[in-house]
């Protein structure tokens, strides 16, 4: 049998528990002090290296791997989930970075374009008839259209939408990654206006189509937004919103990552905003003449010559509120600028080469012995991939 022990009461004056709190409350501050002390460190650590990395300049590289290049200068290259997509008139091919091949999709196409959202990539030909949805697994839906393709649209579920021309009528088809057809309209050009160019939102619940009408002399824009959900459903040919702008031309269409449109035109560029009734939120008057309009789905950017500096271009870069976000200067004749799939900005001709951050910093300027034909960006700040003449190299900046 188990021996009882006996529990005995300790009498315990009130100093002597007011002494004991006190020491408890001043160990609990000392852990808390350090606690915090280390999330202290560890914030600004981590601030330190971001902050160091955004302000860090290069000069120069390190080919970490190379790969002959076997097709031709007419070879497109994009970045795609991570991996390398090289298209050409006869097919497009699918790589990691090791130059292992993830899918190859042949097929015959004249002018071969790509529209990508997410893990969706359309390749369509422009002027052609045919349609091949990809995912980063291969071949989705191959659709072949009865009328030449002007404009193909992705969304981030592989939904497409169309815009044909045939004589002077005008198609809009919208398919889903089956081939369905979910929606179509027709415009006639004897009516006096015609679709320059059309934009998918990116859950492809709303279509924006971009009219240009030149008759008496003039020329007017006009966006229209057309809803295929329940608001839609309500209005006349799901027609949500029209907007005209007269002695405009609308040239380009682009909804933005978080579902805003950007329209770009000769005289500025106009935002709309709106979940489901898109409206005009946002314009921006070009001051200037402009060389040169580069977007993604994030950022907007445009190029002038500088006035006060002879052989310059000045680079103005917005977020997708109209926001300026950098500012710089290039010295480059370029024949190429665009924004990197990691937000910096690309400046280059056949030899010379420049990166911007999106902070403004010239990140890194180098002068190639051979012909450079495209830059990708990497996973990170450094690494980046180089189609040259006659190579492909992967390199990491230094």
């Amino acid at each position: 049998m188990a021996e009882k022990t006996e529990f005995k009461t300790v009498e315990t004056s009130q100093e002597d528990l007011e002494e004991l709190e006190e020491k408890i409350r001043r160990h609990r501050h000392k852990i808390a002090r350090r606690t915090a002390l280390v999330i202290i460190t560890v914030v600004a650590a981590v601030i330190f290296v971001e902050l160091w990395s955004a302000l860090r300049t290069y000069s120069g590289f390190e080919v970490q791997a190379s790969a002959e290049r076997k097709d031709s200068a007419a070879t497109g290259y994009k970045m795609f989930q991570g991996k390398i997509l090289e298209y050409d008139n006869d097919g497009i091919v699918c790589h990691d970075t090791d130059d292992r091949l993830i899918w190859n999709q042949s097929y015959e196409m004249t002018a071969p374009e790509l529209s990508v959202c997410e893990q969706y990539l359309a390749v369509y030909d422009r002027g052609g008839t045919f349609i091949y949805i990809m995912s980063e697994r291969g071949l989705v839906k191959k659709i072949e259209t009865a009328t030449p393709i002007e404009r193909v649209c992705v969304a981030r579920q592989g939904t497409v939408a169309v815009l044909m021309k045939e004589d002077d009528v005008s198609y809009v088809r919208l398919y889903d990654k089956k081939g369905q057809e979910l929606a179509s309209g027709e415009f006639y050009q004897e009516k006096g206006s015609f679709p320059v160019d059309i934009a998918l939102a990116p859950d492809a619940q709303k279509l924006a189509v971009d009219m240009l009408d030149v008759t008496k002399g003039k020329t007017c824009s006009t966006v229209t937004f057309y809803n295929f959900g329940s608001v839609g459903q309500n209005e006349i040919d799901n027609n949500v919103g029209t907007y005209s702008y007269k002695n405009t031309m609308i040239s380009e269409l682009v909804y933005t990552e978080s579902g805003k449109l950007l329209a770009i035109s000769d005289a500025g560029l106009i935002w709309f905003d709106g979940a489901q009734k898109p409206a005009p939120k946002k314009q921006i008057k070009f001051k200037r003449e402009i060389q040169s309009v580069f977007y993604n789905n994030k950022y907007v950017g445009i190029s002038y010559s500088d006035t006060k500096k002879e052989n310059s271009w000045h680079i103005k870069v917005y977020d997708m509120n109209g926001k300026t976000v950098m500012e710089n200067d290039t010295e480059i004749a370029y024949n190429r600028i665009e924004l990197l799939d990691n937000n910096e900005i690309c400046v280059r001709d056949d030899y010379n080469c420049e990166l911007f951050t999106i902070h403004s910093i010239r990140k890194f300027r180098y002068t190639f012995d051979r012909q450079l034909y495209n830059v990708l960006s990497g996973l990170d700040g450094q690494n980046y991939t180089l189609v040259l003449n006659g190579e492909i190299e992967e390199v990491r900046l230094q």
